[in-house]
């Protein structure tokens, strides 16, 4: 065999081995991008079955979700009375203020859900809850000696025992000074007073001051409807027809009369008056010592030139 058929069969050798790596590369990526297009994610496009179930009635997403889902959990909604005593202590005070009767301990537990503490835990809310100042407690007439469990509890307001018309002019009538009432410590113990003061307010039995804003009642004064007459209208379009002089006449007036007129302003009389320019006064030099004795030989004399 020739060198020239030698490098011949070479060649044909090396193309083969070529021919067949890729032939092999070609099939590996064919199956690898196979593969890659199952694993996919599915087109963002409805198919033909999911718009068919969807117009036959088929729930969406959002309606398979689970109840409760789109509940906003930053702000919780009440469902308890709290496992302090102070926030039970509140919801007692609550619940007793909306009771006319007295209520016993096992009533407020009842109502707080706390029947199914120890003793000893119980013992201490009663405790608590006689020391409260806005709870009253009164012992079984019936009991020489009183344990944590005798006894009842009854709200006690602020205005103790003022719960209706006639409670409320008596409680005023009493009183010794001239200071008015709170509306908002009337409705601790009576939450619905505003229709009884509105009738007292129209016999002129209280004076009532209103809010600007919703006309809301907010104190309240004893009143004396003997005091109160009834004035004729003609005399209050007459009234209203008589013309009044500009108050600056009317000032001018009680001047010439020597009368102050209650309107004439202090400082407005201050402000017309000439200002005299009051002239600054020298502070007169004290004299002290010189303390640089040590140098009166370097020193210049210039107390000549003093004015």
């Amino acid at each position: 065999m020739s060198r020239l058929d030698r490098e011949a069969d070479a060649f044909r050798a090396s193309m083969a081995a070529a021919a067949s790596k890729l032939t092999g590369t070609t099939g590996t990526s064919a199956m690898s991008s196979a593969v890659k297009r199952n694993l996919a994610p599915p087109s963002p496009s409805p198919s033909v079955g999911s718009t068919t179930s969807a117009a036959v009635g088929t729930p969406s997403r959002r309606d398979r979700e689970l109840p409760g889902a789109n509940i906003v959990y930053s702000q919780p909604a009440v469902t308890g009375t709290g496992d302090s005593v102070i926030s039970q202590m509140a919801y007692a005070v609550t619940w007793l203020r909306g009771k006319d009767e007295p209520q016993t301990y096992h009533d407020v537990l009842s109502y707080l859900s706390a029947t199914g503490r120890s003793d000893s835990e119980q013992e201490f809310f009663v405790e608590q809850m006689r020391r409260h100042p806005q709870i009253q407690w009164i012992p079984d007439p019936n009991l020489s000696e009183q344990t944590w469990k005798t006894g009842t509890y009854i709200h006690r307001p602020t205005i103790p025992n003022v719960r209706n018309k006639t409670q409320l002019i008596a409680y005023l009538q009493k009183k010794t000074d001239a200071s008015g009432v709170s509306v908002k410590d009337l409705k601790d113990g009576w939450p619905d007073c505003e229709p009884a003061i509105t009738e007292l307010e129209r016999e002129h039995k209280v004076l009532v001051i209103r809010a600007k804003k919703d006309g809301a009642a907010r104190m309240v004064w004893l009143d004396d409807p003997s005091l109160f007459h009834e004035v004729e209208p003609d005399l209050v379009r007459a009234w209203g027809r008589v013309e009044l002089p500009a108050l600056d006449v009317i000032a001018q007036k009680l001047i010439q009369a020597g009368q102050k007129p209650a309107s004439e302003d202090p400082r407005l009389k201050a402000e017309k008056m000439p200002k005299v320019e009051k002239k600054k006064k020298r502070a007169a030099r004290k004299g002290t010592k010189s303390t640089n004795t040590h140098m009166e030989h370097l020193l210049k004399d210039y107390s000549h030139m003093k004015r």
